[in-house]
């Protein structure tokens, strides 16, 4: 969330930075209930003052033994006043609270301006089309057609937006993974976490999921518990009411977790295939750094999933989202798009962001220069490093033949047992 304080102090500020998004906000709520919290806060000391006074004096009455029967009594309205500002005080601060709860991060001033997709910047690209002499077919044609993908036991045993991973589609699936995980800890210096798949309200507070995006996600009956969306969220929470020693910093983590999404109000769209499932395998890396480092992060957290795309020898490009694509929590993304042969366009396979202090803010996650300094919020930066189920389409499509087989990455096959193409 923002600071209380600078929305306070900087208004117009937050709303016209706000507005970049395509958000309109108004704070004159926010700005009286600022003024009312702070009149309860005065009356609640002004209440103490007397009831420290009222008790010195009852001990200085029972010392010399008078009757302090009348301050006694001062003291139980005093207590009971104190106990009615304070609920009170205590309305006014979840008011407050939830009002700053659902105003999103504030985009960086590098982000490109714009309310839609056309405006996202293009910063680089890596490789070429795939180019074809026969007719390409979509990955979920090939899929079926090899025995590695079965979509409609899928939706037999569980419902649509499902997939069963078979032979070696399983394999292609569980070497990504690998492959992508070795890249990372060998080569990057990311440390491999295996996070709970579940968490709980407070931990998608803090990474902003909850409360203004509940129908995106699948909760557990009867329990505080929400599958995870994506891994982001239980690693942004591992050091949550923390306060770490900068000494530490950056730290790194990666993880693989499958993620549960609702996908709610994308009815119809992208409903064929893996690119959009209610289930689907990513690796997510995350990085706790001191402010001053959190950009130089940002290029770091970019350039390590590129390298995964790099090696399989995907075209891809980079763009940086403009204000109006950011997502609630981002300060500033770099998108990595993927091309995909049968939609002729790009798809997203990793949105790697920077959410500067938001997070720490909602998680309450701090750090200390040195050790009589005041703690400061970390910022902290995810990306996928990528999102599996993506990156197999795309060896599907980008890598088929005429024959029906698909040609597996030269960089995959250590992992698939020397295999170098799967066959019908």
């Amino acid at each position: 969330m923002l600071d209380a304080k600078y929305v306070l102090e900087n208004p117009s500020l937050v709303i016209k930075r706000t507005a970049l998004r395509g958000i309109d906000i108004e704070l004159d709520e926010f700005r009286d209930l600022s003024e009312e919290r702070k009149e309860y806060l005065q009356k609640v000391e002004n209440l103490r003052s007397k009831l420290n006074k009222s008790s010195k004096l009852i001990g200085q009455k029972k010392k010399t033994g008078e009757d302090a029967a009348v301050l006694i009594g001062e003291m139980k309205i005093l207590s009971e006043g104190i106990k009615s500002k304070e609920e009170k005080l205590r309305e006014v601060n979840k008011k407050l609270n939830n009002i700053l709860l659902s105003i999103p991060n504030l985009p960086h001033e590098s982000v490109p301006e714009g309310l839609s997709t056309e405006k996202n910047k293009e910063i680089r690209r890596f490789g070429k089309r795939p180019e074809f002499s026969f007719k390409a077919k979509p990955h979920w044609e090939i899929g079926e057609s090899l025995g590695i993908l079965d979509f409609k036991r899928a939706a037999k045993i569980t419902g649509t937006r499902f997939v069963v991973y078979l032979g070696a589609g399983a394999r292609l699936e569980r070497a990504l993974i690998n492959f992508m995980l070795d890249i990372h800890t060998n080569e990057k210096g990311y440390k491999e976490v295996i996070p709970p798949f579940i968490a709980n309200t407070n931990s998608l507070i803090g990474t902003g999921n909850l409360p203004k995006f509940e129908e995106d996600l699948f909760k557990l009956r009867d329990y505080d518990w929400y599958l995870i969306p994506t891994a982001e969220v239980p690693l942004t929470n591992y050091y949550r009411d923390e306060i770490l020693d900068a000494e530490i910093l950056p730290q790194r983590f990666v993880a693989y977790t499958p993620c549960f999404r609702s996908e709610a109000g994308s009815y119809g769209k992208d409903i064929r295939g893996l690119i959009r499932q209610h289930q689907f395998n990513k690796v997510e890396m995350m990085s706790f750094v001191m402010p001053e480092d959190s950009y130089s992060e940002l290029e770091f957290l970019a350039s390590a999933a590129e390298e995964v795309l790099k090696r399989l020898g995907l075209h891809y490009r980079v763009v940086s989202l403009c204000t109006g694509d950011l997502g609630f929590a981002g300060a500033k993304t770099y998108d990595l798009e993927l091309w995909m042969p049968d939609r002729n366009d790009y798809v997203e396979i990793s949105s790697c962001t920077n959410c500067e202090d938001f997070q720490a803010r909602r998680s309450n996650i701090r750090f200390k220069r040195e050790m009589k300094s005041k703690p400061e919020f970390v910022h902290t930066l995810n990306g996928s490093g990528v999102a599996v189920g993506r990156t197999v389409s795309a060896i599907l499509e980008c890598f088929q033949q005429e024959d029906g087989s698909v040609i597996i990455p030269e960089e995959l096959r250590s992992y698939m047992g020397n295999m170098e193409r799967i066959t019908p």
